[in-house]
């Protein structure tokens, strides 16, 4: 077994978490003459409790079949591939498998910008995206974020209606839509972006899943946009990831009597920089 196959067996057939996940990846490319049952037997990354039953699993039909159907559901790139995103290498802790549908050159693109922000958008977050995405897309942009309802769909949207490119990072397996509202927008992205996903075929949108996508839609771009955001937000996460990595991050500037704005102004009070016209991003990535 070759160690891609063993960092795909792994990513479908156990539970590890994804720092665990790493940690294997971390050992076993630099091992010389690799053997997973070796490996296995030896590593103190798993319990000897449970060394058996990794053993048998790896090599069992039912695994063998599942990656099959994950083969079948779309593509799948490891962080030994020469089309892994090399922006991703940079970050903590980068996913060892990514599934994938599109067209995976997007992923090496160098001008990628995230633009996340609240599910519940306000007139004024629907107007600074509306204004924001053609500029983007007409100064050749990819535009990077997480499919969720409200700003994350809306980016999607207005960038392929602009005939741009888009990278959606989702949550959960590729066969899964969620929410169910963006089932078409999903299936056009596939078709004209590119849609990943750390998490194998079937499964579903947990919410841990959502806070380990963030450092991945974070990873990807140079910089990171926050259209509105409330003080307790997700977008808020991913741009703290982003700084974390040294990525640029902006923030819309909004009301100081907004809920939605209270986010947003926090970060700009923190040190983010005011995002007020198409040339703050430009000048970012």
């Amino acid at each position: 077994m070759e160690v891609r196959d063993f960092l795909i067996r792994i990513k479908i057939g156990t539970t590890f978490n994804i720092k665990k996940q790493h940690q294997i990846y971390k050992e076993v490319n630099n091992v010389t003459s690799f053997s997973a049952s070796r490996w296995v037997t030896t590593t103190n990354l798993i319990e000897n409790s449970q060394k058996d039953a990794t053993i048998r699993m790896l090599h069992s039909e039912q695994l063998k079949r599942k990656v099959k159907e994950n083969e079948q559901n779309g593509g799948i790139i490891t962080i030994l591939d020469a089309a892994y995103p090399a922006a991703l290498k940079e970050i903590f802790c980068p996913p060892t498998v990514i599934f994938y549908r599109g067209n995976v050159t997007l992923l090496n693109q160098t001008r990628l910008v995230a633009i996340v922000g609240s599910r519940v958008m306000t007139d004024y977050g629907k107007q600074a995206v509306k204004c924001l995405i053609p500029g983007l897309v007409g100064n050749q942009l990819i535009t990077v974020s997480g499919l969720a309802k409200g700003v994350d769909a809306m980016v999607h949207l207005l960038t392929l209606n602009s005939a741009g490119a888009t990278i959606a990072v989702v949550g959960n397996g590729l066969d899964v839509t969620y929410p169910k509202q963006n089932r078409i927008l999903q299936s056009q992205i596939e078709k004209r972006g590119i849609l990943i996903s750390e998490y194998p075929k079937g499964a579903r949108p947990l919410r841990h899943h959502f806070v380990e996508r963030n450092r991945i839609i974070a990873g990807l771009a140079k910089a990171t946009c926050v259209v509105e955001a409330k003080k307790q937000s997700g977008s808020l996460i991913t741009a703290n990831l982003a700084l974390n990595e040294n990525r640029n991050v902006l923030a819309i500037p909004g009301s100081i009597f907004s809920e939605n704005s209270n986010g947003t102004n926090a970060l700009i009070a923190a040190g983010a920089r005011p995002l007020v016209e198409l040339a703050d991003i430009l000048e970012e990535v």
